[in-house]
């Protein structure tokens, strides 16, 4: 499931096959280095960033800071179910549009993308899990289109692989993921999706499976609960499940998808990436009943069997690597009534994050963006 970010070979070789899951352990301090290197850079590099793009400058909803900003005294939080509303224009209409509750969180450019849109990041002290951790918020230009001023946006959470701490790889503009979804948005085969990416682990030494495991930190209610709470005190959002949806890459979509099948009231749909399928931590030892409880396929069986409410998956994985059986094999057995499957084949896709997002140009976020809500201009 711990999948660390490799880029593609420039030859069109594809690389050696990853050992699986734990095998992948011994990697994640050689993927961490390189991934910090790839987002950071050099000190010197960075600090000239930071005075020509306005990186570490406080951001405002979407948009970019004018310059940079002295550091946030505060660690922001999310606000309680009951907190007042913040100023701002009522919705108009849709009685589906929430407004932000507040308290405002404090949002600090990490990067700023051709179009002008930013990504920022805040530290998330989480109010229901207990968690403390940083969370990476992108938000289309149509958001601060006056035409949406009073309009709910979907929002997609977006999960890593390997072992997602200390940071969230695609808040890397690198990856191309919000390029990739505001292309869409102008050919009109994507939402424009609030994309809202929380560290997935609250360390580099272990995996939690995105779950609340007896004894650790609880990482199932940090996704599940303290994010979308985050997400609905800053932004304009959807109150009904039909604008909340995930994608995750290895062991981030196995949590996505996990998370989707819990709590089928709260989310709609996810695209998992990578073949990943059954929880296996080794910190479940132990715990073989908290463990199913956060296994996909007990989850979708219990959904089935009640005839919960739909739920959409759709799986992608490259033709370079191994997993498909398993994906095959859960639509088999659980595609059926309230649990509607696809599956994506990525021609000669590697496990990697680059060739995921190519999945998701070439039909994956068109097929999201039918299941879930877009956002509505005002009238005339």
């Amino acid at each position: 499931m711990h999948e660390y970010l490799q880029r593609p070979e420039p030859t069109g070789r594809p690389p050696a096959e990853a050992p699986r899951r734990r095998a992948r352990r011994r990697m994640w301090i050689g993927a961490a280095i390189a991934l910090a290197l790839l987002l950071g850079g050099g000190g010197l590099a960075v600090r000239k960033l930071d005075r020509s793009s306005g990186n570490g400058g406080a951001v405002s909803s979407g948009k970019a800071p004018e310059s940079p900003a002295p550091p946030s005294p505060a660690p922001a939080q999310s606000g309680p179910p009951g907190a007042s509303p913040a100023p701002g224009p009522s919705p108009s209409g849709d009685p589906d549009v929430l407004m932000p509750t507040g308290p405002k969180a404090g949002l600090r450019q990490t990067a700023r993308l051709d179009d002008g849109t930013v990504i920022a990041k805040t530290r998330l002290a989480g109010a229901k899990s207990g968690f403390e951790g940083d969370v990476w918020v992108w938000t289309p230009k149509e958001y601060d289109d006056p035409r949406y001023a009073r309009s709910g946006f979907p929002v997609l959470i977006a999960l890593p692989g390997g072992n997602g701490f200390p940071a969230n790889y695609w808040s890397d503009r690198s990856l191309g993921l919000q390029k990739a979804i505001s292309e869409g948005v102008q050919a009109g085969t994507s939402l424009p999706f609030l994309v809202v990416m929380p560290v997935l682990n609250p360390d580099d030494k272990n995996y939690h499976d995105g779950s609340d495991i007896p004894g650790r930190p609880r990482m199932g209610t940090w996704i599940a609960e303290d994010v979308p709470d985050f997400t609905r005190a800053n932004f304009r959002t959807y109150a009904s499940r039909d604008g909340w949806a995930f994608m995750g890459a290895s062991s981030g979509a196995f949590v996505g998808m996990k998370t989707v099948l819990q709590h089928p009231d709260k989310f709609k749909a996810v695209i998992a990436s990578g073949g990943e399928i059954v929880p296996d931590s080794p910190l479940w030892q132990g715990h073989q009943a908290e463990m199913d409880a956060n296994n996909p396929e007990k989850l979708a069986r219990k959904l089935i069997d009640s005839n919960g409410p739909e739920v959409y998956i759709n799986f992608q994985i490259g033709t370079r690597e191994t997993g498909r059986e398993r994906m095959a094999a859960f639509v088999q057995q659980y595609g059926k009534g309230p649990v509607r499957t696809t599956v994506r084949d990525i021609q000669n896709g590697e496990h990697n994050g680059w060739h995921y997002v190519r999945g998701m140009r070439e039909g994956s976020l068109e097929w999201i963006s039918k299941v879930l809500k877009g956002p509505q201009p005002a009238a005339g």
